[in-house]
């Protein structure tokens, strides 16, 4: 696991979740929320970026119940932001790849432990 690695997927879920702001407001938004906003394709078309942080956590070695975890976070996301107007909230609220991301750093920077799952 090398450090540059971890920033470019801590780039990646800001670029996703929170890289932008509505000016005047805490509110902040990524490529998710804006591409979600196009009908049928938009939450098809982050799908691909979201399922890569899933996909690199597991190639880092997270344990399994953490890709689950994951995994079930983007498809919620993927689910959920497929509905009209509700998922266009949701994605603005809920940040699936930020989540995915804390979930990734917290399970590397624990590291090997004599309990950790192999699997």
């Amino acid at each position: 696991m090398s450090r540059a690695e971890i920033e470019k997927l801590d780039r990646l879920s800001s670029l996703l979740d929170s890289r932008f702001r509505i000016p005047g407001t805490p509110i902040r938004f990524g490529l998710d929320s804006i591409l979600g906003l196009i009908p049928g394709v938009g939450d098809l078309a982050s799908l691909g970026p979201s399922a890569y942080l899933v996909y690199k956590g597991y190639r880092l070695g997270a344990r399994k119940r953490t890709i689950i975890r994951m995994s079930a976070n983007t498809g919620l996301d993927f689910v959920v932001g497929a509905v009209p107007v509700l998922g266009d909230v949701f994605d603005l609220v809920f940040k699936a790849n930020n989540r995915n991301f804390a979930l990734l750093r917290k399970e590397l920077e624990v590291g090997a432990t004599p309990d950790r799952d192999i699997a």
